[in-house]
C-alpha cells in the first residue's frame, strides 16, 4: 500500500499481474503508507481507466515476520481458521479410548511398538513393530485410525476435504484437522491406548514380502522416539542411549537389518531416490531467521519411509487385487521430450543412457544417478532430471508409479495431515467388511468410494498449493537471512545458465542467486544452450553448469524476490580449466570440452572411497515424513 501524490494505490505481490490498484479514501481503512494489505477489485482496468479497490485487511508493516507469512496465506488463500460447527465437533470427541471402541479390534497394546519421529514433532500417525522368526522378520505398521473419529460428510470431514493437507513452514503448522485431534486423540502418543488401522507383513531376510494382513487395531506405544535416539542406538553405537532404551534395542536393531533389506529390494526393482539436500531454516524467538542449515537425514530416516513404504504398497496390492475402487497415488513415465532434453545435458557430462520408443527403464535411471553420486555434477544431474520427471498425483486410475518402480501404490501412513489417506482408511475398512457383513459392507464401500476422480484432482490441486506455499515462505525466509550478510563472499556453483547471466547455488545455505552477464567485464560472452554454457568471444572463457564459483552478495530484493551475486572467483571443474578451445565448432553447438570421455553407456559405480568420493565430500540427501521443513512426497 503506498500513498502518492495523486492519491493511495496498492501494487500486487504478483509482478504478473502487472497491475496498479488506485484506493479511493473511503476503501483505504487503517492501512498506513508501506503497509502490507489485502486488497479487493472493484472496478477492473478498462477504456483508459485503472483498477479501482478498497482494503479488506491490514497486514502490518513488511518487515515483520509475521506479516511475511500472513501474507503467504492470503496470497495462496490457505484455509487457517477453524469454524465454530468444526471445533464444535471436535470438542464433542472424547479424548480417551473407550470399551465400546475396542470391539472389533485386535489388541495390540502389550507388543512393543514406537513412534519415531523428528525432535519437534507434535502429531503422531505411525508407530512400528517388529519381531523376528528365524531368518524373517514381521513387520507391524500401526496408522492412527483417522476414520473412526472423522465420518464422511461431517463438519470435521468437510473441513479436511478443503484443506486436503496440512501446510507445514519452517515455524508453524497449518493443520488438516483441529489440534484436539491431530495431537490429540488421534495421535499415538506414549503411554495411552490409541485406536489404529495396522498393516501385518511378514518379509524374508531379502526383503521380499511373503505375507499381508489389515485389521482395525488398538495400542499402546512404548516409547515417543526421535531420528536423533534411534541413530545414535544403530549407528552410533552410543552406549549410554542404548542403556536407557534397553528392552526396545534389540527391536530397532531388526528394523535396521529390514530396513536395508528393503532398500536393496527396491533398489533392484528401479526405484529412483534423489540425492538432494534441503535446507532447514533455523527461525529465532522474534520470528527473524538466524540460520540456514542442511537438514539431518540418516539411517533412522530412511528406516521409517522403507516400512511407510511398505506399508502403501501392501495396501494398494489388497485392495487392487479385489477389483474395488480406489484412490491410488500415481506417478506417470517422463515426458519424452524432456527426457531427450536431459539425455543431451547429461551427455556433456560423460553420461548416457538407453530410450526405447521414447521411454525409459527407471533402472538406467539409477544407474546414472548412481554414476554421478560423488562428483562434482552430482547435485546438478540430481536437479535435471527431477525437472524433466512429472510430479505425482492422486488418481482414480492405477498407472503405477515411475520414480518407485511400483506397480501400484497409496498414501495410507498419514491420515492426519493427508486427506487421500483419510479416504484410503475408510476403502480398506469396507474392503475388510465385505467378506463378512454383507449388504452393511457393500453399503459402507459405495459411500467410501463415491467421487474418487473428483477427490483425487481436487487433494492433487490442494498439494500442490500447499507446496508452494512452503516453497514461499522458505524463500522469504532465506531472502530475509542474505539482507543481513551483504558484501560477504560464499562458495558455490553454477547452478544454471541463461544468456544474461548464470545463476550460483551456496553450496551450505541452498540459497541462489543471479550473476548478471553484465558484471562479467572481462569479455562478451555467447550464451550456448545446448552446453549450458557462456563462452567468452575473446578469451574463450567458459561458464558451465556444475562449474565451482565464489560470489558476494551484491543485492538482495524481498518486494522482487530476488539475490545478485558478482563473481569473486571461478574454479571451473572441467579438464580445459574453464578455457574452450579455440576451434569452437559451430555457433550453434561449440566443442565446449566434455567432462571425462565420451560415454558409451553406463559406466561401473565409481568406488565410494579415496578420492572419488572426496570430491562430493559434504553432499547428500534430505526428507522424511515431513513434520517440518522439506516433506518427500513421493
Amino acid at each position: 500500500y503506498e500513498e502518492t501524490r495523486r492519491g493511495a494505490i496498492v501494487i500486487p505481490e504478483d509482478q504478473r499481474l502487472n497491475l496498479v490498484v488506485e484506493i479511493p479514501v473511503k476503501g483505504r481503512g487503517a492501512a498506513e503508507d508501506g503497509h502490507q494489505v489485502v486488497a479487493e477489485l472493484t472496478r477492473y482496468p478498462i477504456g483508459g481507466r485503472p483498477a479501482e479497490g478498497r482494503v479488506v485487511e491490514v497486514l502490518g508493516w513488511p518487515d515483520d515476520p509475521e506479516v511475511e507469512v500472513q501474507s503467504v496465506i492470503r496470497r495462496f488463500d490457505l484455509p487457517h481458521i477453524f469454524e465454530k460447527g468444526v471445533l464444535d465437533e471436535a470438542e464433542g470427541i472424547a479424548e480417551t479410548v473407550s470399551a465400546d471402541d475396542l470391539k472389533g479390534r485386535t489388541d495390540l497394546r502389550d507388543m512393543p511398538t514406537v513412534t519415531i519421529d523428528g525432535e519437534t514433532a507434535r502429531d503422531f500417525d505411525d508407530a512400528v513393530s517388529l519381531r523376528r522368526e528365524g531368518d524373517n522378520f514381521r513387520l507391524w505398521v500401526s496408522i492412527a485410525d483417522v476414520s473412526h473419529y472423522v465420518k464422511k460428510d461431517s463438519p470435521l470431514d468437510r473441513e479436511a476435504y478443503l484443506r486436503g493437507t496440512s501446510v507445514y513452514f519452517p515455524d508453524r503448522c497449518i493443520p488438516m484437522l483441529p489440534e484436539r485431534l491431530s495431537n490429540g486423540i488421534c495421535s499415538l502418543n506414549p503411554q495411552v491406548d490409541r485406536l489404529t488401522m495396522t498393516a501385518e507383513m511378514l518379509f524374508d531376510s531379502l526383503g521380499t514380502m511373503l505375507a499381508s494382513t489389515f485389521y482395525p487395531s488398538v495400542i499402546k506405544s512404548s516409547a515417543r522416539l526421535t531420528y536423533t535416539i534411534v541413530k545414535k542406538i544403530i549407528v552410533d553405537d552410543d552406549r549410554e542411549v542404548a542403556d536407557k532404551y534397553r528392552p526396545l534395542t534389540g527391536m530397532l536393531a531388526g528394523m535396521k537389518t529390514l530396513a536395508l533389506s528393503l532398500q536393496q529390494m527396491r533398489k533392484k526393482r528401479g526405484s529412483i531416490d534423489f540425492d538432494l539436500p534441503e535446507p532447514e531454516i533455523i527461525i529465532g524467538l522474534t520470528g527473524q531467521t538466524e540460520g540456514i542449515i542442511r537438514a539431518e537425514r540418516n539411517l533412522a530416516h530412511q528406516l521409517i519411509e522403507e516400512f511407510m513404504l511398505a506399508a502403501n504398497e501392501a495396501v494398494a496390492s489388497f485392495i487392487t487385487s479385489r477389483d474395488i475402487p480406489f484412490l491410488y497415488r500415481v506417478h506417470e513415465n517422463p515426458d519424452p521430450a524432456k527426457l531427450n532434453t536431459f539425455r543431451e545435458f547429461v551427455f556433456g557430462f560423460g553420461y548416457e543412457f538407453a530410450l526405447v520408443d521414447d521411454r525409459v527403464n527407471p533402472l538406467e535411471l539409477q544407474r546414472l544417478l548412481a554414476q554421478a553420486d560423488g562428483r562434482p555434477e552430482e547435485r546438478m544431474v540430481n536437479y535435471a532430471l527431477l525437472r524433466c520427471m512429472k510430479q505425482a498425483r492422486y488418481a482414480a486410475e492405477n498407472v503405477g508409479h515411475f520414480g518407485l518402480a511400483s506397480a501400484c501404490y497409496c498414501h495410507f501412513t498419514s491420515p492426519i495431515r493427508r486427506y487421500p489417506d483419510l479416504v484410503v482408511h475408510r476403502i480398506l475398512k469396507a474392503a475388510l467388511l465385505a467378506g463378512s457383513e454383507g449388504k452393511r459392507a457393500t453399503k459402507q464401500l459405495a459411500i467410501a468410494t463415491e467421487r474418487l476422480g473428483e477427490v483425487a484432482e481436487h487433494t492433487s490441486k490442494r498439494e500442490r498449493v500447499a507446496m508452494e506455499a512452503e516453497r514461499d515462505v522458505v524463500e522469504m525466509k532465506k531472502l530475509q537471512y542474505m539482507q543481513q550478510h551483504l558484501g560477504e563472499e560464499f562458495d558455490g556453483y553454477i547452478s544454471g545458465v541463461t544468456g544474461f547471466g548464470f545463476f550460483v547455488e551456496l553450496e551450505e545455505l541452498f540459497v541462489e542467486g543471479l550473476v548478471h552477464v553484465s558484471t562479467l567485464a572481462d569479455d562478451l560472452y555467447n550464451f550456448v544452450e545446448k552446453q549450458h554454457s557462456l563462452i567468452g568471444q575473446h578469451s574463450r572463457r567458459v561458464f558451465r553448469i556444475g562449474d565451482a564459483a565464489r560470489v558476494k552478495v551484491a543485492s538482495v530484493s524481498p518486494a522482487t524476490r530476488r539475490i545478485e551475486f558478482v563473481l569473486a572467483a571461478h574454479v571451473s571443474s572441467s579438464p580445459q580449466s574453464g578455457t574452450a578451445p579455440q576451434s569452437a565448432g559451430t555457433e550453434e553447438y561449440p566443442r565446449v570440452p566434455l567432462r571425462g570421455k565420451r560415454p558409451s553407456g553406463i559406466q561401473p559405480r565409481p568406488d565410494k572411497g579415496g578420492a572419488e568420493r572426496a570430491r562430493g565430500a559434504g553432499r547428500g540427501g534430505a526428507g522424511g515424513k515431513g513434520r517440518t521443513g522439506g516433506r518427500k512426497r513421493r
